[in-house]
């Protein structure tokens, strides 16, 4: 593999009076797309906010000017599943927060949204705070933050109570796979889906079956399949799209949102379509790897290059895939992507050979998602350009409640904008990448569309093709909860499916100290019990009550065989609609009941009698 040419010596914080030059920037003759309509129109920023859309602008002098012509001008793009900077599995992920948003930026993203994994037992405060520290110094573009809940407990409701008060946390991450290290049982999924609900945030799974695949990794190992094709074979598609299943019910029952990350199966985004047009508010999230490569390389007779694929859940062998979910993606049955850009150089992968279980997962993506959905997606017909803005940022900005901060060009709007070239041709390469990896599982893929110019809040990042990042230039973006793209799908639904009780008409007229008749029936331990019997009188059901002891209509029961055994004729149902006499009673005790006489029985009234 060749070196990566470029240096990846972090660029320092320029001071705020360097960078008055790019203070003003005009961009004239595009074509600004958005995720509902496109218009010819120049757009003016000013201090990292855009000022003014349209046409004939008058801006101050001394302002930059870009020329669009024959270019789109779109919202720079929203990745919301990245883990940079990861201790996992014994290691620490290759890209850090600047080499990974650095990449981010050459590909036209401004915006990545990362996961804060708590160790089991871990205060989520104390781990959000470590990824604040481990962040805030190095991002180079703007970035929010998710929370996973790695483990259950009344501490852990406290916490996230205070993450979404005080902290800018509106989603958090529950995982169904991983048993023993960060699963979540039913029940606490159950009780996280509730408590997302209550605090108005978006739950988030990472969808597999993880008791099944622990047993199928055992067994694999067992029969000597120790390689990275053994990572796809412990947890095939029916384990992540039951997972998804499951997933969708449980948060159904109590009308919490639901956003899958990962979708990596055709079976899998069915599931989504299939609850979406069911009326259940969930997203699915399919990524670079899934839309744009398959599982096939697993398979591969390099032992590096099968590894370096490694992911979970992992790319399906299975080679329509990607065109299937870009489908699904273009349909809306998918609504948005991201990357789970996870990069583990070729020797930290390494500590798996001999056992794939022990195999760093992660791949890259983060750089190339947006040339790939555009090339998959706009280049081959199955979505137009308004439709890609939608699913790299509009969508995200809104579920994440962003928007109109974040995922449109609009007046007051940050001035995260990529000028996009339709004819810019490009071959992805880790030679060429700018992530921290050497390895790029999209090696080889020529991709029509890419960016010319990136502006992160209003600073020209990517110049020309020429990426110029700033270490710490970016912020932290609180996200408030009740995002209203997502909760007010939720309150409608509140509105239709509201329990409703039965009003009946008449009431209960209670009879108390009435001379009941106490019927013996045979018990375990040879008490006598007594009945309660009702009868309806006027339009009030009359109920009369000794008080004694109560007896149900199934304490009427025949004495035992002459073996002394139940009797095994006995029952409980009954085709009368009334309750029996008092005489029918003492027969049925006594054992001498030879006939019931059934009125009105379903399918049509009977005169004679019932045997």
């Amino acid at each position: 593999m060749a070196a990566r040419a470029q240096s990846t010596t972090p660029v320092r914080k320029v001071p705020i009076h360097l960078q008055s030059a790019q203070n003003r920037l005009l961009i004239k003759n595009g074509k600004v797309v958005n995720g509902d309509g496109i218009q010819d129109a120049d757009v003016y920023i000013e201090e990292g906010i855009i000022k003014q859309v349209g046409n004939n602008l008058i801006v101050p002098g001394g302002s930059r000017l870009i020329d669009a012509r024959g270019k789109y001008v779109i919202p720079g793009g929203i990745d919301t599943h990245t883990h940079l900077q990861l201790p996992f599995m014994g290691t620490t992920t290759a890209d850090d927060f600047y080499t990974g948003t650095r990449a981010a930026l050459a590909g036209g993203t401004t915006t990545i949204i990362d996961f804060v994994i708590p160790s089991k037992g871990q205060s989520l405060i104390e781990a959000y705070k470590q990824w604040r520290e481990r962040a805030d110094e190095k991002v180079a573009c703007d970035y929010a933050l998710h929370v996973a809940v790695t483990w259950w407990s009344p501490e852990v409701q406290q916490e996230m109570e205070e993450l979404c008060r005080d902290h800018g946390i509106n989603s958090f991450k529950m995982f169904m796979a991983y048993k023993d290290l960060w699963q979540l049982n039913d029940t606490e999924l159950f009780e996280a889906f509730e408590r997302c609900k209550q605090l108005g945030a978006v739950a988030q799974v990472h969808a597999e079956n993880g008791d099944i695949i622990k047993e199928n990794c055992k067994k694999l190992l067992a029969a000597g399949v120790t390689g990275p094709e053994g990572h796809e074979m412990s947890r095939p598609e029916e384990v992540e799209a039951e997972a998804v299943n499951r997933a969708c019910v449980l948060a159904n029952q109590v009308n919490c949102p639901l956003y899958i990350v990962h979708v990596m199966s055709k079976s899998a985004g069915e599931v989504v379509a299939e609850k979406r047009r069911q009326g259940i508010v969930v997203y699915g999230e399919p990524i670079a790897a899934s839309l744009a490569t398959d599982g096939k390389h697993y398979w591969n007779s390099c032992w590096r290059h099968a590894a370096a694929h490694v992911m979970g859940p992992p790319l399906r062998p299975d080679s329509t895939t990607p065109d299937y979910l870009m489908d699904l993606l273009a349909n809306d049955d998918l609504q948005l992507t991201g990357t789970d850009h996870c990069t583990f150089s070729s020797a930290q992968k390494e500590m798996g050979k001999g056992d794939f279980t022990k195999i760093p997962n992660g791949v890259n993506g983060v750089e190339e998602r947006m040339s790939l959905i555009w090339e998959k997606g706009v280049v081959s017909g199955k979505m137009d350009p308004t439709r890609f803005v939608a699913v790299t940022s509009m969508n995200a900005a809104k579920i994440f409640n962003m928007y109109p901060k974040k995922g449109c060009i609009a007046v007051g709007s940050d001035a995260d904008i990529v000028i996009w070239d339709p004819k810019l041709e490009h071959t992805i390469s880790a030679a060429t990448h700018h992530s921290a990896v050497d390895f790029n599982i999209f090696e080889g893929i020529t991709c029509r569309g890419g960016p010319e110019y990136v502006i992160a809040n209003g600073r020209v990042t990517v110049d020309e093709g020429q990426v110029k990042a700033v270490q710490g230039y970016g912020s932290f973006i609180p996200t408030a909860p009740f995002a209203p793209f997502v909760y007010d799908a939720v309150n409608e639904r509140e509105k239709v499916h509201q329990l409703i009780k039965v009003e009946r008409e008449g009431r209960i007229v209670a009879m108390r100290n009435t001379a009941v008749p106490v019927v013996p029936s045979a018990t375990s331990n040879g008490e006598a019990l007594e009945n309660k019997l009702s009868s309806v009188n006027g339009g009030e059901e009359v109920v009369v009550a000794a008080d004694q002891h109560f007896v149900s209509h199934q304490h009427f029961t025949r004495p035992p065989t002459s073996s002394g055994g139940r009797n095994m004729q006995d029952t409980t149902f009954s085709l009368s609609s009334e309750y029996p006499s008092m005489a029918d009673v003492e027969e049925e005790a006594k054992g001498k009941k030879n006939s019931i006489q059934v009125k009105n029985p379903p399918g049509g009234k009977s005169s004679g009698p019932f045997w």
